[in-house]
C-alpha cells in the first residue's frame, strides 16, 4: 500500500526551501588600513557565511568582501566589494598580524584508494607562495579544526605557524602478520643510513631569538604487535576524532614541522597562541585522567592555562589548577591575557568569571565575578561559549564580549582595570547581537530576531567613557520574514513552586505568532522548551520556529528557571529539581498564554530536543489532557539507563541532585532517584501521539534512550513513529536530516492536531 501524500506537503517543502536559503554569518576579518590618494582611510572586511544547499544535501560556505571607509571616529562609507564566492575544502584560515599573508589549512580528496590529505598553504596578496603536504610529512595525525582544541596562530614575526593536531599513532601489526623474507640487503644499499633512526630535532631556532630549538618528534618506533584493537578514548560528542592532541609548529622558511615536547602527559592541549616575543606558547590544558568526559558544551572540565618555553621545554602553570578555564586572549600590547573561568563539575553551563593574567607581573586578577541574580540595567553576567577570537580594543585595556541577558543577547564593553561594563546595544533594536571581531577599534557584529535572519553590522568603538554613543551601520540588511510577530513575556512561579533556597526567581518565554493567514486569529500552539538544561533561547533567528509560525502555528519558546542569562542562582536552582521545577515552569507558561492570548487550547503540541525532549516527554505524561501531539529529537527518557552509556555521566548525577565522582558507582538509592526523575516513569499516562527522531551517532544522548521510549509507547498502544538518521549526532544538524526532520515534524503536527 502506497502512503498518501499530505495535500500540504508540496507547500511545506517550498516554505522550508525558501526559509532555509537564508545564510548564517559565521566569521569576519578586517584587513589592514590603507590610505587613498586624498588621505582618507579604508580597509577591507572579509566575511564567511554558511548556507544549506538542499540539492547537494550539504552545508556550503561562501565569502563576501566589503570596503569600509572611516576617519578613526566614525564610518564614512561602507559597501560590498564584488559578489559572493564559494569556499571549498578549507578547514582553517588565518591572516598574519600585518595582513600581508594568509595561512590556509586545505583538505584534498585522495586519488583512488588514497586517504584524504591535508595541506597547509601560505598566500601573499598576489599568489600562493607555499603548499606543504602535512599528510606526506607524517609528523602527526589529522589537524584539529574544531573550535574546542583547534587553532592556527601566526608568530609575531610571521615566520612560524602554530596549530593543534592528533598525535601520531604507531602502526600496529597482528601477531600473525606475514613478513617479507630477509634478503640480506644492508640499510646503506637501500639508501637508508643507521643514523636516520636516531631521534632528531626537527625544526629551526624559535622565532624571536638567535638560538634554541623547537622540540621535534623522533623517528618511527618499532611496529608493536597486538596493538591493532587497542581502545583509544576520545573527547565525546563532535570530538570523536580527538584523543591525544599535540602542539605543532611550521617553520615557513625551513619547510619543517615540529611537534612540541614538554607538555605534561596528563594534559590535552588546545586553544594555543604565541607568547609575547615569540619565546614560547600559551595554551589551555585539559586533564584527561582518570578518563575523558565529553567536552563539547561542557566548560566545566578541569583545565588550566599553561606556558611552554621553546628553548628548554619547561612547562609553567599560569592559572589555578583546580578550575576550568578556556578562551584565552592576548592583548595587542602583549601585556595581558584575559580568559573565562568556571568551577569544575556542577552544571555544565553556568555564569562565568572573567580573569586576567599580567604577563610581566605574573599576577592574576578577577575582572568580572559571577552574578547571582540578574537585575535590569545591570550587567547580567557572562554566559558565552567563548570570547571573540579578537576581543581587545586598541587601548589594550577594554575588551568586547556578547552574553545572554535574559531572553536577549547583547554586546558589552568591559574595562579590565575597573571592571565597569557598558552595553553597546542597549539603544539598538531588541534581539540577538554577537561580536564577530574588533580590530583597531572597528567593530563587526551579527544581529537577528525571531522574524529577521542575520544582518551584518559595523561600528567604530568610541573612546573610553563614551561607549554608549556607539553608532551601528548595517552592511548587509536582510528584510524581516513577513507574517511573524513576536514578544517576550516574564512569568513568576506561584509561591508553592518557589525554590526554598533561591526564592524570587522569575523566567521568560518568547511567543511567536502568525500575523497573517487563516489561523492568525486563533492559531494552534507549539510549545518548545530548550535543551541543556542550562542554555537559553535568545530572541534571534531560528529556522524551525520561524517555519512553524509561517505554517500558522503560534510557537512558545520557554526559558524556564535554570536557563542562562538570569543569574547564577537561577542556574543553581535546577539541579535536583529536574522533572518538577522545569516541568512546572513550562506548564505554568502554557496555561498562562492560553488564558491571556487568543490561541486554540484544543490544539497544543510539544516539540523538544535533548533536555527539551526530556521535558516534552514529562509533560505529555504529567499533563496528558493539555497536549495532543509530541515531537522529540534525541530525548533523555531514562536518566538511570543513560548514565552508563553517555559521554557525560556527570550530567546524569548532577542534574538529579547527586554528587559525581569518577571512581564511585551510584548506590541503589541513587539509581532509584535517577529513575524517579525520568519521564519514563509517566509513560503509562501518555496519550498524545509521539514522533521520535534519533541520531545514530549521538554520543551525548545515545539513541537507545529513544528506542527505550519507542518500545514502551508501542507496548501501550500509543501512536508512535521513529526516524533513524545515520551519520548524524546529537544535533541532527546534517542538511538532509534537518530538512527531513522538519517535513516529518510539520506533517505529524498537522495530522494529529487536525489542522
Amino acid at each position: 500500500r502506497v502512503p498518501q501524500v499530505h495535500p500540504r506537503a508540496e507547500e511545506l517543502s517550498e516554505l522550508y526551501r525558501e526559509l532555509s536559503q537564508h545564510p548564517g554569518l559565521s566569521s569576519a576579518c578586517l584587513g589592514p588600513d590603507l590610505t587613498t590618494q586624498y588621505g582618507g582611510k579604508y580597509c577591507s572586511l572579509y566575511t564567511e557565511w554558511s548556507q544549506r544547499d538542499l540539492a547537494r544535501a550539504e552545508n556550503i560556505k561562501f565569502c563576501r568582501q566589503y570596503l569600509i571607509f572611516h576617519d578613526g571616529a566614525s564610518i564614512v562609507y561602507s559597501g560590498p566589494a564584488g559578489t559572493c564566492s564559494e569556499i571549498k575544502d578549507e578547514l582553517l584560515s588565518r591572516e598574519s598580524p600585518s595582513g600581508m599573508l594568509k595561512a590556509v589549512l586545505q583538505k584534498v580528496p585522495g586519488k583512488e584508494k588514497e586517504k584524504e590529505k591535508q595541506f597547509l598553504e601560505i598566500w601573499d596578496q598576489n599568489r600562493k607562495v607555499k603548499s606543504i603536504d602535512l599528510t606526506a610529512l607524517d609528523k602527526h595525525g589529522s589537524v584539529h579544526n574544531d573550535d574546542q582544541f583547534g587553532c592556527l596562530a601566526w608568530s609575531h614575526s610571521e615566520t612560524h605557524l602554530l596549530y593543534v593536531a592528533e598525535k601520531k599513532r604507531p602502526k600496529a601489526e597482528s601477531f600473525f602478520q606475514s613478513k617479507a623474507p630477509e634478503l640480506g640487503t644492508s640499510d646503506e644499499d637501500m639508501g637508508h643510513s643507521k643514523k636516520d633512526d636516531a631521534p632528531v630535532k626537527v625544526g629551526s631556532p624559535h622565532p624571536g631569538s638567535g638560538g634554541g630549538w623547537l622540540c621535534g618528534c623522533g623517528a618511527d618506533q618499532a611496529v608493536p604487535q597486538g596493538e591493532q584493537f587497542v581502545y583509544y578514548e576520545d573527547w565525546g560528542e563532535t570530538l570523536t576524532t580527538c584523543s591525544v592532541p599535540v602542539l605543532c609548529v611550521l617553520d615557513i622558511e625551513g619547510n619543517s614541522i615540529s611537534v612540541l615536547e614538554g607538555i605534561p602527559e596528563h594534559l590535552s592541549p588546545g586553544q594555543a597562541f604565541w607568547s609575547p616575543e615569540d619565546t614560547g606558547v600559551v595554551f589551555v590544558g585539559w586533564w584527561h585522567e582518570p578518563f575523558r568526559l565529553g567536552l563539547r558544551h561542557c566548560p566545566n572540565r578541569r583545565s588550566a592555562l599553561f606556558y611552554v618555553d621553546l628553548t628548554g621545554g619547561r612547562c609553567e602553570l599560569l592559572s589555578e589548577d583546580t578550575r576550568a578555564v578556556w578562551s584565552p586572549r592576548l592583548s595587542p600590547d602583549g601585556c595581558r591575557i584575559v580568559y573565562l573561568e568556571n568551577n569544575v563539575l556542577g552544571p555544565h553551563q553556568q555564569c562565568s568569571r572573567l580573569r586576567m593574567y599580567d604577563w610581566y607581573t605574573k599576577q592574576t586578577s578577577t575582572v568580572l565575578e559571577v552574578v547571582p541574580q540578574q537585575a535590569w540595567g545591570a550587567f547580567p553576567g557572562i554566559y558565552c561559549g567563548a570570547l571573540p577570537g579578537m576581543c581587545w580594543a586598541a587601548d589594550s585595556r577594554r575588551i568586547l564580549l556578547d552574553t545572554a541577558q535574559r531572553s536577549q543577547q547583547d554586546v558589552f564593553v568591559v574595562d579590565t582595570v575597573t571592571g565597569t561594563t557598558t552595553s553597546l546595544t542597549a539603544d539598538g533594536p531588541q534581539g540577538s547581537w554577537s561580536v564577530l571581531t574588533i580590530d583597531r577599534d572597528l567593530l563587526v557584529a551579527r544581529f537577528s530576531t525571531p522574524s529577521c535572519p542575520p544582518k551584518l553590522k559595523v561600528a567604530v568603538l568610541p573612546a573610553a567613557g563614551h561607549e554608549a554613543q556607539t553608532q551601528w551601520i548595517c552592511l548587509w540588511d536582510t528584510p524581516p520574514v513577513p507574517g511573524i510577530s513576536w514578544g517576550i513575556r516574564t512569568l513568576q512561579p506561584p509561591p508553592e513552586q518557589e525554590h526554598p533556597q533561591y526564592g524570587g526567581l522569575d523566567f521568560d518565554a518568547i511567543l511567536m505568532r502568525p500575523s497573517e493567514g487563516p489561523t492568525a486569529q486563533k492559531p494552534p500552539l507549539v510549545v518548545m522548551p530548550h535543551g541543556g538544561p542550562h542554555s537559553v533561547f535568545t530572541a534571534g533567528w531560528m529556522l524551525y520556529p520561524a517555519a512553524l509560525c509561517r505554517m500558522g502555528f503560534a510557537v512558545l519558546l520557554v526559558n524556564y528557571r535554570g536557563s542562562l542569562g538570569f543569574g547564577q542562582d537561577s542556574v543553581a536552582s535546577l539541579p535536583g529539581n529536574v522533572g518538577t521545577q522545569d516541568v512546572h515552569d513550562v506548564q505554568l507558561c502554557v496555561e498562562r498564554v492560553l488564558q491571556e492570548e487568543t490561541l486554540d487550547a484544543s490544539r497544543v503540541a510539544l516539540v523538544g530536543g535533548s533536555h527539551g525532549g526530556f521535558l516534552a516527554c514529562h509533560l505529555i505524561g504529567q499533563f496528558p489532557d493539555t497536549y495532543h501531539a509530541c515531537v522529540v529529537r534525541n530525548p533523555v527518557v531514562n536518566v538511570a539507563s543513560m548514565v552508563a552509556t553517555t559521554d557525560i555521566p556527570d550530567w546524569c548525577l548532577t542534574e538529579t541532585g547527586l554528587p559525581y565522582k569518577p571512581d564511585v558507582l551510584p548506590d541503589p538509592a541513587q539509581w532509584t532517584e535517577m529513575l524517579h526523575k525520568s519521564p519514563i516513569r509517566y509513560v503509562d499516562r501518555v496519550r498524545a501521539p509521539v514522533l521520535l527522531m534519533l541520531g545514530e551517532d549521538d554520543r551525548r544522548v545515545p539513541p537507545k534512550q529513544g528506542l527505550e521510549y519507542y518500545r514502551a509507547l508501542k507496548a501501550r498502544g500509543v501512536p508512535t513513529r521513529l526516524l533513524w538518521y545515520p551519520g548524524n549526532n546529537h544535533a541532527l544538524a546534517g542538511v538532509e536530516a534537518e530538512a527531513d526532520g522538519f517535513m516529518n515534524m510539520a506533517l505529524w503536527l498537522l495530522k494529529h492536531l487536525q489542522c
